[in-house]
């Protein structure tokens, strides 16, 4: 005797294609807008690149826009010898280092005040802190020019006896004006942070100074890295203030020493790009460097509540 027993297995469904993800117009627009400003944004920077490499009879022949017959680095090794831009670039860093340092740690210290510590009239205080940005540079720039000539200075801080002519001044203004921008952001990036973890120092019996040193500035080390970046580039890239308050030539910064290569007579202009491009680099390996940290610091206080 035997049992015949059938059993009906299910065919498995046919998979479902997979859906093609539709491209929007909109989209497409969107990014072709991006790719043409950027391309906008980095069309001088790769034509200096472009003429630093190309010898200048090649370029008044034929044009900068030219397909090139000789590439060389020869203008980058000229640009920098001639210029004596090594001289320039400890000026810049005398300038830059402190003020980006004592920028951030004073506006670290009133946004600390300003936006944890619930002072009376902490939003007034901010609003004048952030108004003098509003105040164009140029207006104060006779007022500053006549007070620093008076304001007198030990011969150990300054060879002209006053701030004037010394390296104090530029890095006194570089201060002021760009505190208030970064009081804005640290006492906003600030606010995002748990008030629970200052209460619970408060309890532990912290004071202000271990509330702020401790364990406030250590959380707002992305923001701090951030404006560090900004404060480092702006700083480093400024030419007005050096211009009107130094007048050793040997003090100015690195933005001053492009004028060293330009001739009375002639001006090689290939010359001149090689020597920007070697300026513009410092600025290019500080963000590389601390990029991840500027983009966590841009990002970081939007995404809490």
């Amino acid at each position: 005797m035997t049992l015949d027993t059938t059993v009906d297995v299910a065919a498995p469904a046919p998979a479902k294609p997979a859906r093609r993800r539709t491209v929007r117009p909109g989209r497409l627009g969107v990014h072709a807008f991006l790719m043409a400003v950027s391309l906008a944004f980095l069309a001088p920077l790769l034509l200096a690149v472009y003429a630093s490499l190309r010898p200048y009879d090649e370029t008044s022949k034929y044009g900068y826009f030219s397909l090139p017959r000789h590439l060389s680095f020869d203008y980058y090794q000229q640009a920098f010898s001639d210029s004596g831009m090594t001289k320039y670039f400890v000026n810049t860093m005398i300038i830059a280092i402190p003020g980006v340092i004592v920028t951030l740690f004073l506006a670290s210290f009133v946004a600390f005040a300003v936006s944890r510590l619930r002072l009376k009239g902490g939003i007034v205080l901010l609003m004048l802190f952030t108004a003098g940005n509003l105040l164009p540079q140029q207006v104060i720039v006779t007022p500053l020019y006549v007070v620093f000539n008076r304001i007198p200075l030990p011969y150990w801080m300054s060879d002209s006896m006053t701030m004037f002519d010394s390296y104090w001044a530029v890095v006194a203004v570089q201060v002021g004006f760009q505190m208030g921008f970064c009081v804005f952001v640290l006492a906003n990036f600030m606010r995002t942070l748990p008030q629970e973890i200052l209460e619970a120092a408060i309890v532990d019996g912290a004071g202000v100074w271990t509330q702020y040193w401790r364990i406030t500035l250590p959380l707002c080390r992305p923001a701090l890295a951030a404006l560090g970046t900004l404060q480092f580039t702006w700083m480093y890239n400024d030419f007005l203030w050096a211009l009107v308050f130094m007048s050793d030539g040997d003090k100015l910064p690195i933005t001053s020493a492009l004028n060293n290569l330009r001739g009375q007579f002639f001006t090689d202009y290939n010359l001149l790009a090689a020597g920007s491009v070697i300026v513009a680099l410092p600025t290019l390996i500080v963000f590389l460097l601390l990029q991840r940290h500027f983009i966590a610091g841009l990002t970081l206080g939007s995404s809490k509540g």
